[in-house]
């Protein structure tokens, strides 16, 4: 599961789906109408939310707006509380950095064109976070083997979590 503090805009289309379809699991989870990835690292951001539900909403939200803005369809009907008056997030700077070499490194592979888009950009956050100084964020899962070999994990799958393509 990678639920993207950068902003979905960053997102080549696989990645934008991907991230759909694991932020509808993480909204699963912190309802508890699953019993798997309860104890997944990136959901204690969430938790630590006054509302994790409402949080989650707000970060699905972002993620169907981005969607409706390039044309998808994505069936906002499967967030539950589609909050938009949830106080910000924080991110910290070297977590904005860590996903954005992350990114860069999956889209070199995956998707040429985007990788050189995003050289030209600078990395922004999700509307939910603000950034904050400091390291990565304790509950990334950091390893010498992830930080070198981009893995295959944010691709687009069978299931498309209820999105209709253009």
């Amino acid at each position: 599961m990678r639920l993207w503090s950068l902003h979905p805009e960053h997102l080549d289309r696989a990645g934008l789906l991907a991230c759909w379809r694991e932020a509808l699991l993480a909204q699963a989870v912190l309802a508890g109408r699953t019993r798997g990835y309860v104890r997944h690292p990136q959901l204690e951001r969430f938790r630590a939310a006054d509302d994790p539900l409402a949080a989650v909403g707000a970060y699905l939200a972002g993620v169907a707006d981005e969607a409706r803005r390039r044309g998808y369809r994505f069936d906002a009907a499967k967030i539950e509380r589609p909050s938009t008056g949830v106080p910000p997030l924080t991110v910290t700077s070297g977590q904005v950095e860590y996903e954005w070499q992350r990114l860069t490194e999956k889209l070199s592979l995956r998707s040429p064109h985007d990788a050189a888009r995003l050289r030209e950009e600078r990395p922004r956050t999700h509307p939910l976070f603000t950034v904050v100084e400091g390291p990565i964020e304790r509950w990334e899962r950091v390893s010498p083997a992830a930080a070198r070999q981009p893995s295959a994990d944010d691709g687009a799958g069978d299931d498309t979590g209820g999105v209709d393509e253009p």
